[in-house]
């Protein structure tokens, strides 16, 4: 694949401009909105609290509704980058094969069986074993047959178990005695709303899993280019790609914890990388939760200028953008 940065240097250069627009659009998101909020107040929320509506604008929504479109961006990025090397499905990331909606129902269901307000922790156990069941049977029903695992039997898989469990999801909201509002927003996907305390009980699990993103890059790339190749070169297939599977299931299951099932990150950002940057997957990932974190948090941002006064959820916002793109991956790539 041709790829617009050749060398190391200067892949390191836009990563590290990357990393600079990333914090301008952070310091964006904290500034503007229905309220416009000027860079002294911002800085005096944490140097100089008042008590004011602007000190509180900024210390309990603005800066953790920026914080966490950036750690949920990122996650879903490296998610889409890990799932298409794994499955060598240009298509694959956690909404399009189910695992966001999989985790929501978890979610949803558990609230409605058990008719009680679970703890902070005791939902974000729940995001994560939803994310881990919905890929473990995306991943049967996708390798069933004897040509195993393709990557049209891998989409049909996750489009049918995110079409069942999404449906299974309203008609659990139809029967509910609770609001629809309470369920609403994050269903389609926000970061409105979230206290930073939301973000603190997950990212230890979205570090960690971060983190082994980064060791497992190298082995990947052989993976990539295709398991017969992998094997004959001494790498552990099995290993690497039950690995990978984990750290979906920890970035895709915190994200969907934090924000709900935000769609589309995990498609087209891999996509975008890949051109900058190529396949490997050591320049991939890093460039993929850079950009990955740009887009969801200028998405937010964008999101409340709309239909001002009032929000649009960014998981809207990120749909009108990831459709077109999908659209045109399909009709660019020929695959089973």
């Amino acid at each position: 694949m041709i790829c617009v940065l050749q060398s190391r240097f200067w892949k390191t250069t836009i990563l590290i401009l990357g990393l600079l627009v990333l914090l301008l659009s952070m310091l964006a998101s904290i500034l503007y909105g229905i309220n416009n909020i000027s860079l002294q107040s911002a800085v005096d929320a944490y140097l100089h609290f008042d008590g004011s509506d602007e000190h509180l604008i900024v210390k309990q929504t603005r800066v953790p509704r920026a914080l966490i479109a950036a750690a949920v961006g990122a996650s879903l990025a490296i998610a889409g980058a890990l799932m298409q090397a794994i499955t060598r499905n240009p298509l694959a990331s956690p909404s399009i094969l189910g695992i966001n909606t999989g985790a929501g129902l978890f979610i949803v269901a558990f609230s409605f069986l058990f008719d009680s307000a679970f703890s902070l922790m005791e939902y974000i156990w729940i995001g994560f074993l939803g994310a881990g069941v919905t890929t473990i049977v995306v991943y049967l029903l996708g390798s069933v047959g004897r040509d195993g695992m393709t990557p049209l039997k891998i989409t049909l898989a996750g489009s049918a178990i995110s079409t069942f469990a999404f449906s299974i999801t309203s008609l659990i909201l139809l029967l509910t005695n609770k609001s629809l509002d309470e369920y609403l927003h994050w269903l389609v996907g926000s970061v409105a709303g979230r206290d930073l305390a939301h973000l603190v009980a997950v990212f230890p699990y979205i570090l960690i899993a971060w983190i082994g993103s980064w060791f497992v890059a190298k082995p990947m790339n052989l993976l990539a280019i295709g398991q017969d190749v992998a094997v004959s070169l001494g790498q552990r297939t099995g290993l690497t790609k039950a690995a990978a599977a984990l750290l979906i299931v920890l970035l895709a299951g915190g994200s969907v914890a934090v924000a709900g099932p935000i769609a589309f990150i995990g498609i087209i950002i891999p996509h975008i990388c890949r051109y900058l940057v190529g396949v490997d997957h050591r320049w991939l990932l890093p460039y993929s939760a850079v950009v990955g974190a740009i887009l969801l948090v200028t998405a937010d941002l964008a999101a409340r200028f709309v239909l001002m006064p009032k929000e649009v959820p960014v998981g809207v916002a990120t749909a009108l953008i990831g459709v077109p793109a999908v659209i045109y991956i399909v009709r660019r790539r020929k695959y089973e």
